[in-house]
């Protein structure tokens, strides 16, 4: 498990204040820079995750039966539920696609009709089968609960919104061990740093155990998700994470922040390697870029770099049939 955060400070010189800002700042400023700066936003902080959350609406709907990878949509650009429409991101929208393709595209109607399959109260009893509720555990301090409706508040527009990511905030660490159990075979892994507690001269005193727990999806479901994900990469709006040689999944994300209209956005990147048989997750979240916001723009590149470097130094063999048609030994 490794995290980074951005600005970063000098543990040497944690009150040294980050490059570029004024001098100018008054006393009360520079603390709440510097309070900023601590923050481990990865599991002080949640957000709203966007598209990558559609991973969590794919799986409950393959693990209900509700939707198959065969089923046909069509999308005109946007979906009326109740007096709202809702857009897809593609204002001309995507004609009709299966759930494989609607899931390349990142076509919000389609995910919004999971969604409505599934109901509220299937929904929602997803969400807390899958851990999302719930902290991870991870050992560390201040880690952040899920902030989401109370079920009987969940009208057809908060299940909509919420079938794509947003109306409700998540940290990325939860993000990150959620979807890992849905490519894992079904195993919520508790996050942590610590394996073991040795004394000067190296001799174990304490071995540290975490909880695991099995069955959050099938065997079944998630083979699909790692086939879908890899598709993303592969064939959809994930292509800048590829690495040549090896097999990649993964799942982008744009979203707005609130208030909407505000101009300002979210974009990340969640991916995992190899797509067959996941060993690495990463996830880049990037908060209010400039210029260009697309998710799989430029969070996308960001795993992948993350990748290039990680996959050979854990000796992860590549594979003759993934991208770029070499070996990645």
């Amino acid at each position: 498990l490794a995290m980074v955060n951005v600005p970063e400070f000098d543990l040497n010189d944690p009150y040294e204040l980050p490059e570029g800002t004024p001098e100018t700042v008054s006393g009360e400023e520079a603390q709440n820079i510097l309070n900023g700066v601590w923050r481990n936003g990865c599991i002080n902080d949640t957000y709203e995750p966007g598209s990558t959350f559609k991973t969590v609406t794919a799986a409950a709907g393959l693990e209900a039966g509700v939707v198959h990878t065969s089923d046909t949509f069509h999308c005109p650009g946007y979906i009326i539920v109740e007096d709202r429409k809702i857009r897809c991101h593609k204002v001309g929208g995507h004609g009709s696609e299966n759930f494989i393709q609607g899931t390349m595209n990142s076509c919000n109607p389609v995910f919004v009709t999971v969604g409505m399959r599934l109901g509220s109260d299937q929904y929602y009893e997803y969400f807390k089968k899958f851990g999302l509720l719930d902290k991870t555990g991870i050992d560390l301090p201040g880690e952040a609960a899920t902030i989401m409706h109370q079920k009987e508040n969940i009208g057809m527009v908060e299940l909509a919104t919420i079938s794509f990511g947003q109306s409700f905030q998540i940290t990325p660490i939860q993000l990150m061990t959620t979807v890992s159990s849905f490519v894992n075979g079904g195993r919520r892994v508790t996050p942590h740093f610590a394996v073991r507690a040795a004394e000067q001269s190296g001799r174990t005193v304490k071995e540290f155990t975490y909880p695991v727990r099995e069955g959050i999806v099938s065997s079944e479901t998630s083979e699909t998700m790692k086939m879908l994900l890899e598709q993303v990469v592969e064939n959809g709006g994930g292509k800048n994470a590829i690495v040549e040689g090896y097999r990649i999944g993964g799942k982008t994300a744009t979203s707005q922040t609130l208030p909407r209209g505000s101009g300002k956005y979210i974009s990340s990147f969640l991916g995992f390697a190899p797509a067959d048989d996941p060993q690495v997750m990463a996830v880049a979240i990037i908060n209010n870029p400039q210029g260009t916001y697309y998710g799989g723009q430029i969070a996308a590149p960001v795993v992948r770099q993350l990748f290039e470097n990680i996959l050979p130094y854990l000796d992860i063999e590549g594979t003759q049939d993934a991208a770029g048609g070499q070996s990645g030994e």
